[in-house]
């Protein structure tokens, strides 16, 4: 194992899967970033991905996934981006961490709490940066609505409601059991942080219940997911 990489003044990331989230936000995202981040290897299984993208964003490494470990102990690679399918999220950030390389995953940090402390206590024992890539706590709206809520101008909050939803087109991975789909952990669980961060504590209690419909679409997950938090102060967090 190679020592843990973090002063450099730009990370250097390598993009592991090449899917829809890839191709639409986090590559092209990196153009912005050119302060402190630098893309320089992709990581995928589909060689005509590969070619496409590494000619798009003028990238010389490429990776298969069976030639993973082989990046991660590239000098030249700091931290891996892990945009797979929820199912893989574990099995790829616990061998970056083994090799001292940081990680940035995508939601949700994986599909079971087994999962996720094992990726936890990886990161922690070889010393490795461990985020999820929570876009919405950086946003500006969000931001804002967190600073007025500790200026105390409104109070302090005691009720918290939202409401996501999305089309999914059949056969997409977030409707596929196997993969890690369902509507909690693809967009309840940005409901959940939101009321997390807005209260600035954890619930103690959990109602929740879902539904699914004749959609054929929804035969392995649920269709939707209503849930119900309490938190500490008499305070009351749902989401649908």
């Amino acid at each position: 194992m190679k020592p843990a990489r973090s002063k450099a003044r730009q990370v250097r990331y390598a993009v592991v899967g090449l899917g829809h989230i890839a191709q639409a936000a986090v590559l092209p995202a990196f153009a912005g970033a050119r302060k402190n981040s630098k893309l320089v290897a992709l990581v995928s299984g589909d060689p005509v991905k590969h070619r496409a993208l590494c000619k798009k964003y003028k990238i010389e490494r490429a990776y298969s996934y069976q030639e993973y470990e082989d990046c991660l102990r590239n000098e030249q690679v700091d931290a891996v981006y892990i945009a797979l399918p929820n199912h893989m999220h574990r099995e790829y950030a616990v061998k970056a961490a083994k090799m001292g390389v940081h990680v940035l995953c995508e939601k949700p940090l994986a599909v079971t709490e087994q999962d996720c402390r094992a990726m936890i206590e990886t990161a922690r024992e070889n010393r490795v940066r461990l985020m999820t890539a929570y876009r919405l706590h950086f946003e500006k709206a969000n931001l804002c609505a967190i600073d007025i809520l500790k200026s105390g101008k409104i109070g302090e909050p005691k009720l918290f409601d939202s409401v996501f939803t999305l089309q999914v087109r059949p056969g997409d991975i977030r409707v596929q059991k196997n993969l890690g789909g369902g509507t909690l952990y693809d967009i309840g669980i940005y409901c959940i942080n939101a009321a997390r961060y807005l209260f600035r504590a954890e619930p103690y209690e959990v109602m929740a219940f879902t539904s699914k419909s004749s959609d054929p679409r929804f035969s392995e997950v649920e269709e939707s997911s209503s849930v119900l938090l309490r938190f500490p102060g008499a305070r009351l967090a749902s989401f649908t």
